[in-house]
């Protein structure tokens, strides 16, 4: 069975695994835990103001991640969206769990945009993107107070309404 809460630091271990796993062994993103140290420190950067990061997990085991940052201005950031590999498709559903429950958190918390970056190699998440309404924005285009990453080439926005 699969639940999706918000992160526990019990979970830290699990979450670090995952997401380099995925980054470095399966598309050979050239990132570390260095380069993430927001990991490591998910409530004071997460889970502020009106963010938060869920956990999807499978009989106790973390297999997918979203996390929403709070921007200002009425403007979300979503970051860290993962989910392992023997968990993706739509017989889980999980990628679109996880992205409705952090969609409604924003509608519910007065976000009016929701934005983010991606990689261009990263052909499906851009597709999951596009279906759930993202539209394609170039870089100059993005709020001031969206933090950017510097490994991300495609950037998406989406309305909440």
């Amino acid at each position: 069975m699969i639940t999706i809460q918000p992160f526990e630091n019990q979970d830290t271990n699990q979450i670090v695994e995952l997401i380099l796993n995925i980054q470095q062994n399966e598309f050979q993103v050239p990132i570390t835990i260095n380069d993430q140290q927001d990991l490591l420190n998910i409530p004071s950067f997460y889970q502020k103001l009106k963010g938060n990061f869920w956990v999807a997990k499978a009989d106790g085991e973390v297999v997918g991640t979203i996390a929403l940052i709070d921007c200002g201005e009425n403007i979300g950031a979503i970051r860290k969206m993962f989910v392992k590999k023997e968990f993706r498709g739509k017989e889980h559903g999980i990628a679109q769990k996880l992205f409705d429950i952090l969609e409604n958190s924003a509608r519910e918390n007065g976000f009016t945009n929701i934005y983010l970056g991606t990689l261009e190699r990263l052909q499906a998440a851009i597709r999951f993107y596009e279906r759930n309404e993202f539209t394609l924005i170039e870089k100059q285009n993005l709020p001031s107070v969206f933090p950017l990453m510097a490994v991300d080439t495609h950037f998406f926005e989406k309305a909440i309404i």
